[in-house]
């Protein structure tokens, strides 16, 4: 099993922005952005991409998928676990410029094509940042373009049918709380999962690295994520993806009890 790791990409900002690739599970490509993380999964069928990282990371995602080999261009779609900015952040450039079809949970699709917002808002993150480290958290989602992010407006919502056609045949299973819509996303041939943001093992402002929760501030329903898991009931994998922080060789049982303590 391939490992592709330390690959290095300056954004074209001039941020000291980086990427590194692994190859976590055959054919599952987990690429660990500066701030949150975006899934390439390919098969002989062509190959999607999972979230897209902040607005400013948009060279980085083109660079990783470049880096593989492939053309941005020929992306069978795009899935967004949720509509928050640091998964979207491509979404838009990937629509207009290549065609690529947006897809997200039919309960999402209103927060991704920009019609109602579900995010932490400035006030909310300020009466936190006397913490180092959401100061520094909100410097840099500022700099990766929190304030200019541009909506999917041509995002789609998907069906069962739609995503077993796409390569590594995902399956999805919406676990509300961090948004109404947010998904984690089955790779069975890969024995994956995406989690999005339902579970994480690390972000900026966590003190520490492993199964966990996001802070409650960036939640739609805070508290009620941890509950919400047990829509995960049943699912075997035994690699987690998360939307922040690095990939878990663990069973997604075991991430989860872990992260409920």
């Amino acid at each position: 099993m391939a490992n592709k790791n330390d690959q290095h990409c300056a954004a074209p900002s001039g941020r000291n922005a980086f990427f590194t690739t692994t190859e976590p599970a055959p054919g599952v490509f987990f690429v660990q952005g500066p701030a949150s993380n975006w899934i390439i999964v390919r098969d002989e069928s062509g190959f999607i991409l999972i979230d897209s990282g902040y607005p400013g990371d948009s060279a980085l995602v083109l660079d990783s998928m470049r880096r593989l080999g492939l053309e941005p261009a020929d992306a069978k779609a795009m899935l967004l676990t949720h509509g928050h900015i640091d998964h979207t952040g491509s979404a838009a450039l990937f629509s207009r410029t290549f065609g690529t079809p947006i897809l997200c949970s039919a309960e999402e699709l209103a927060h991704v094509q920009g019609l109602e917002k579900h995010q932490v808002s400035f006030g909310q993150a300020l009466r936190k940042a006397w913490r180092p480290k959401v100061a520094a958290w909100m410097v840099h989602a500022i700099s990766a373009g929190a304030f200019k992010a541009e909506p999917a407006t041509a995002a789609q919502a998907w069906t069962a049918e739609q995503l077993k056609a796409l390569p590594g045949r995902p399956e999805a299973i919406v676990v509300a709380g961090h948004t109404a819509g947010n998904v984690a996303l089955v790779l069975p041939d890969a024995d994956a999962i995406a989690t999005g943001d339902c579970l994480i093992t690390g972000h900026p402002i966590s003190s520490h690295t492993g199964p966990q929760f996001l802070d409650p501030m960036f939640d739609t329903c805070p508290g009620a994520v941890p509950g919400s898991l047990d829509a995960l009931a049943g699912v075997s994998a035994s690699v987690i993806l998360p939307g922040h922080g690095p990939a878990l060789a663990t069973s997604l049982s075991g991430a989860i009890s872990a992260a409920r303590g």
